[in-house]
C-alpha cells in the first residue's frame, strides 16, 4: 500500500493557480468517484479550500500514485501537471502522515492556530465517506488525524489568543468588563471590520446593537444583520450614555467624538466604564478622550499591537504543537510497522496450529481415544510447545518491523516455515 498527498497551498501557489485546481463543493462527489474508479486507487480524499487544494490517495503497491493523480488533474481541470509542477508539493509515506497531522492542527495555515481548517478537513472526509472513496486504511488514518488535532487544541494554547483585529477588540472588552453578557454596542459607520467586531461581541454575550451611519439606509441594512436598532446619525451622541461599547469606522475626515462630549457622556453614565474601539483611518475619536476616567479608547494600532503580541505567543505554542505532532507521527509509524508484519505473524500461528492438530490426529488414530484428563494434558503440552517455538520468530518480526533489514527477516521466516504470501 502506498500513500501520496499532492497539493498546492498559499505557501506554494498564487491564488490564480489555486483557483484553477479548486473543486466546488457540489462537484466533489463526481470528482471523487472518478478518482476512486481509476485502476490502482484504493481510497481517496480531496480537500479544497481558498488556501489549499490537496488530493490524498492510497494505492496498491504496484501502482504509480503520482501518475494516477497527474492524469486525474489533467482530465478534471484540463491542466497538465508539468505546467503547475513548480507550485505542487508531493508527500509520501511518513512525510504524508506528518503533513496531514500538521494541516489538521493548523500548523500549516496562513494564521497558525485558526480552527477552520479542521472543520474543512472533516467536511472533505465526510464527502469522501459518503461516496465510498474511504473504506479502509486511509479512513483510519484520518480518524487518527482528527484525534491529533484535538490533542493539539487541548494540550497547547495555540488557538487561545486573538489574532484578528476584530477579535482582539473582544478580548480587550472582556478584560475591561469581565463578562460581556447584557452589554450594549453602538456601531458608528458601516465598515466591514466594525461589522466583524460587532459579530464577535454579539456572540460573546452582548445583548443589543445600535447602528448609525450618515446614509440611514445602510444603518437599517446593517442593524438587520444583528437584529439591532438603526439610529439617526444626528442622534447617536445623545444615546451614548446607554451604550457600553462603541465601535467607530466612519469615513469622516475629522473627529466625530471629542473629549468634552465624552466627559458629559461618562457623567451621565455615573462613571460606569465605556470601551471605545476606533478602527477608522483617519481616526474618528479624539485621542485625548483616553484621558477621561473610566473611558478606555483603543485605535487600530493599539489593536494591531495586541494581535502581534498574540501571534508571537501562538508561535511559541506552535513549537509545543510541532513536538506533539512529531511524537504522534512516531506512534502512528510504530503502529503501522507492526501492522505490516501482522499478516506474517498470523500466518505463522496458523501454520504451527495446523502442524499441531495434524500431529495430534495421528496420535489419536494410533493409540485410540483418550480420557478427558489425557486430552486436556496433551492440549496443554502441545500448545505450550507451539507457543515457545513461535515466540522467537514473532519477537524478531516485531523487533525488525519498519527497519531496513525488516523485509529480509520477514522473507527468511516465511521461507523457514513455508508460509504463503
Amino acid at each position: 500500500m502506498k500513500l501520496l498527498i499532492t497539493g498546492v497551498s498559499h505557501k506554494t501557489a498564487p491564488v490564480e493557480v489555486r483557483e484553477c485546481l479548486a473543486f466546488r463543493e457540489d462537484a466533489l462527489p463526481a470528482a471523487l468517484e472518478n478518482l476512486k474508479a481509476r485502476e490502482g486507487i484504493a481510497e481517496a480524499v480531496i480537500l479544497s479550500t481558498c488556501n489549499r487544494v490537496e488530493i490524498t490517495v492510497t494505492t496498491d503497491d504496484g501502482a504509480d500514485p503520482q501518475a494516477i493523480v497527474d492524469s486525474f488533474l489533467a482530465d478534471q481541470k484540463a491542466i497538465s501537471a508539468g505546467s503547475i509542477e513548480p507550485h505542487l508539493y508531493r508527500h509520501e509515506g511518513r512525510e504524508a502522515i506528518h503533513h496531514l497531522f500538521r494541516v489538521a492542527a493548523s500548523l500549516d495555515s496562513m494564521v497558525v492556530g485558526e480552527p477552520q481548517i479542521l472543520g474543512q478537513l472533516k467536511a472533505a472526509y465526510a464527502a469522501a465517506k459518503n461516496c465510498g472513496a474511504l473504506c479502509g486504511w486511509l479512513d483510519g488514518l484520518l480518524g487518527r488525524t482528527f484525534s491529533v488535532a484535538k490533542r493539539v487544541r487541548s494540550e497547547t494554547g495555540i488557538g487561545q489568543m486573538a489574532v484578528s483585529v476584530s477579535y482582539a477588540a473582544v478580548e480587550l472588552a472582556r478584560k475591561i468588563f469581565g463578562s460581556l453578557n447584557g452589554r450594549t454596542i453602538m456601531i458608528v459607520g458601516a465598515g466591514k471590520m466594525s461589522e466583524l467586531a460587532a459579530r464577535h461581541l454579539r456572540r460573546s454575550g452582548a445583548s443589543h446593537v445600535f447602528v448609525t451611519n450618515r446614509t440611514h439606509e445602510r444603518a437599517v441594512e446593517m442593524a438587520r444583520l444583528f437584529q439591532g436598532t438603526p439610529v439617526e446619525y444626528t442622534r447617536f451622541v445623545s444615546m451614548l450614555p446607554e451604550v457600553d461599547i462603541v465601535i467607530t469606522s466612519s469615513g469622516a475626515p475629522h473627529y466625530i467624538l471629542h473629549k468634552d462630549e465624552m466627559q458629559r457622556v461618562i457623567s451621565a453614565r455615573r462613571n460606569k466604564p465605556m470601551f471605545l474601539i476606533d478602527i477608522a483611518v483617519p481616526r474618528n475619536i479624539e485621542p485625548s478622550v483616553n484621558q477621561v476616567d473610566n473611558i478606555f479608547l483603543y485605535d487600530i494600532d493599539d489593536l494591531q499591537e495586541v494581535v502581534n503580541a498574540n501571534l508571537r505567543e501562538r508561535m511559541k505554542e506552535a513549537e509545543n504543537a510541532e513536538a506533539l505532532v512529531a511524537d504522534e507521527v512516531d506512534r502512528t509509524m510504530a503502529r503501522l510497522k507492526v501492522a505490516e508484519v501482522t499478516p506474517t505473524i498470523v500466518s505463522l500461528q496458523e501454520q504451527l496450529e495446523l502442524i499441531r492438530t495434524g500431529e495430534l490426529e495421528k496420535v489419536r488414530r494410533k493409540f485410540g481415544p483418550f480420557s478427558a484428563e489425557q486430552e486436556q494434558a496433551i492440549e496443554m503440552l502441545t500448545r505450550g510447545i507451539i507457543n515457545k517455538v513461535a515466540h522467537g520468530p514473532i519477537s524478531e518480526l516485531r523487533n525488525h518491523a519498519g527497519q531496513p533489514e525488516g523485509a529480509h527477516v520477514v522473507a527468511a521466516i516465511k521461507k523457514a516455515f513455508h508460509l504463503q504470501d
